[in-house]
């Protein structure tokens, strides 16, 4: 992977990554592609009519479906799917947390339930790179021990030392394989973790940043602390991380989340809320959200965001989402899917030419401005 900071404004940054599959230039959101697809959309909609440069697929659900060993047989990620573009694989840490009611990590690893059919499996530092090789990621995350908050300060020095042992095991495991031909071209990523202790944050960022890590993620936030605390940790966090590789902020978020980060000195981002949120009826504008199955949508023959020059609003009216969405008829699903994240990749495309310019403070300000009104 290569790696070059375009540009600087504050603490906002314009990088280029340059992976195997594709150049992506950053800020970048990343759609959610849990089970090799993001939901409703294929493999057109994401290089045609969005233009995506990389998508995150999940080694979890994809391990215990269809299987790490199929897809590895089929062509890996880019020859199962046909996007030949980059894939991000998180490494199951995040289900460990969100299924820990059918998951327990211990020292050496996460022991869990499979959601699907109650099967038994456990996850190493070596078994979910393992699980990665097979899909041909370009960017592998390493097993991390991730907490919800608030948390004990008891709790959050384990997951720290957890998290920086299993690092050490991965990274170890990952530079043994290239040397003996696997995983040439793929990259790890380490994961940040300490709550909103600033602390743990220290310790935590100091501990993994030592390490030979292709780039570093700040993860274990909008897991349920305030928005308010979660910008104050990655403002906290990112002068620990080095400003020659990529920065990620995992899980994060609206919008607004986005903007503010941004500003921090994140330079890669993903969430489901687009898509989601698409599915439940709210789409994303230039002046703020709206509830597209309101009854107040049934005659308007206005797009979604006339500032927008998506597939879904050169084409449709919010009268014909508001008919599709009450009909339960599918294609609401896509047009709406297809909105959300057009609008999503072009406000980090609109920040990283703001950031080009040297005027990332403007941008921000009309990015406010706009949804006041």
């Amino acid at each position: 992977m290569k790696f070059n900071v375009d540009a600087v404004d504050g603490m906002a940054r314009a990088c280029t990554i340059q992976t195997a599959h594709s150049t992506i230039h950053t800020p970048i959101f990343m759609p959610v592609g849990t089970s090799a697809v993001v939901k409703a959309l294929d493999t057109d909609d994401m290089r045609e009519r969005l233009d995506t440069q990389i998508i995150l697929a999940n080694t979890y659900h994809l391990y215990l479906r269809p299987g790490d060993d199929v897809i590895a047989r089929l062509g890996k990620l880019h020859g199962f799917t046909k996007y030949d573009r980059s894939f991000l694989t998180d490494s199951g840490g995040f289900q460990a947390f969100s299924l820990s009611d059918i998951s327990k990590a211990d020292d050496e690893g996460i022991l869990f339930r499979s959601h699907i059919d109650g099967s038994r499996h456990y996850f190493t530092p070596a078994k979910v790179l393992d699980i990665q090789y097979n899909l041909g990621s370009d960017i592998m995350m390493i097993l991390d021990d991730l907490v919800a908050l608030p948390a004990t300060k008891q709790r959050l020095a384990l997951s720290i030392d957890r998290t920086s042992r299993w690092a050490h095991e991965s990274v170890t495991y990952h530079r043994f394989k290239q040397e003996h031909g696997i995983g040439t071209d793929q990259n790890i990523f380490a994961i940040i973790q300490g709550g909103t202790d600033p602390e743990f944050r220290k310790i935590s960022a100091e501990s993994l940043c030592a390490m030979d890590f292709d780039g570093f993620a700040i993860g274990g936030l909008s897991v349920g602390e305030a928005n308010q605390a979660m910008y104050d940790t990655v403002e906290f966090t990112t002068p620990f991380m080095p400003e020659k590789k990529p920065r990620y902020l995992m899980g994060v978020g609206t919008p607004e989340d986005l903007v503010e980060n941004i500003e921090r000195g994140i330079d890669m981002f993903d969430c489901v809320m687009p898509t989601r949120n698409a599915r439940n009826g709210t789409l994303f504008t230039t002046f703020g959200k709206i509830n597209i199955k309101a009854a107040r949508f049934k005659d308007d023959n206005t797009p979604i965001d006339e500032m927008c020059d998506c597939y879904t609003c050169q084409r449709y009216s919010r009268a014909y989402l508001n008919h599709l969405y009450r009909a339960r008829e599918l294609t609401y699903f896509r047009l709406a899917s297809l909105h959300n994240l057009h609008y999503y990749l072009s406000l980090v495309g609109k920040a990283r030419k703001s950031i080009l310019k040297g005027e990332f403070g403007a941008f921000k300000r009309d990015f406010y401005n706009k949804r006041a009104k």
